[in-house]
């Protein structure tokens, strides 16, 4: 009993996993929680370069925007480097390039730009009209509703325990194979506090940017990632910060897939707060392909 009251959460788990240890000036080692998956989840990777490049940053200036690709699948049984290059340190902005190293060879890079706080021009995009996520089912609601008839890899997807909750406005792309529009809302919160800090929300946001993505370009195909004759991954991740954020709430993730083609499909994104602010646009790129025949 005394061990499971000990036991961290997921939230915990994730603030830990990013909290990197410093092994020389600009290198850290990044682990990865044990949990039974085969890779590293890619958007773990973007938070920890985050937080590397971060913490070779002085104070009051924050990341506005970073661009990454993900090269080889990351291996969760051993440690990542991440190794820093300080490309610029100007007057009103800073450069960082970060490549996270796993067996000899590079399986990550991202390059990020920071800038200190001014004003300027403001205006955004609205926050598209859908339920609010109270009016949606939980996640305890989807596992006593709809799992017992789900695929398998369905089912192990919702079951495991996430530092973030996701509430899918519609859950019809996980039970059907209909061709639908190429576009999705989510709402996605932090299942556990996020510490008030601006490195910590920052990768955090980074981490959660990662989820549902990939999927939306499945849609209009009648298709998902739960789809065992499809290989797929992520190969690139751009993100900008408009706006900071605590995390304490929940967050819509509107999603649209504007083009698939060539095993390629491109998924935009946009996360606004409850009140409609909108804090950060994302764009992806996934790999999407049939697996030869066996």
């Amino acid at each position: 009993m005394m061990e499971d009251a000990a036991k961290p959460t997921a939230m915990e788990t994730l603030l830990a996993t990013l909290d990197l240890e410093p092994i020389e000036v600009d290198i850290f080692r990044g682990r990865s929680p044990q949990v039974g998956w085969q890779r590293v989840f890619g958007g773990q990777v973007i938070g920890q370069a985050l937080m590397a490049a971060q913490r070779t940053i002085e104070t009051e200036r924050f990341v506005h925007s970073l661009h990454a690709y993900f090269m080889r699948p990351g291996d969760p049984s051993v440690p990542i480097v991440y190794q820093v290059e300080r490309i610029r340190d100007g007057s009103s902005f800073n450069t960082r390039r970060v490549v996270a190293i796993q067996h000899g060879k590079a399986i990550f890079a991202l390059s990020c730009s920071f800038q200190i706080e001014e004003p300027g021009f403001d205006h955004q995009i609205e926050m598209p009209d859908v339920p609010t996520p109270e009016k949606l089912l939980g996640e305890q609601q989807i596992k006593e509703q709809y799992l017992a008839h789900a695929p398998p890899a369905v089912r192990k997807y919702w079951k495991r325990e996430r530092p973030i909750e996701i509430r899918p406005v519609s859950l019809t792309h996980y039970f059907s194979d209909r061709k639908l529009d190429p576009r999705q809302d989510v709402w996605v919160r932090a299942t556990g506090p996020v510490p008030d800090n601006r490195l910590y929300q920052a990768a955090v946001l980074a981490y959660l940017s990662d989820m549902t993505l990939l999927d939306t370009s499945l849609y209009a195909h009648g298709t998902s990632i739960f789809d065992q004759s499809l290989q797929v991954a992520s190969l690139d991740h751009s993100m900008w910060f408009h706006r900071p954020d605590k995390l304490t709430d929940w967050l819509l993730y509107t999603q649209d897939s504007p083009s698939a083609s060539g095993a390629r499909g491109l998924t935009r994104g946009s996360l606004f707060t409850r009140s409609g602010v909108l804090i950060a646009s994302v764009a992806q790129e996934g790999l999407i392909r049939k697996k030869a025949n066996e």
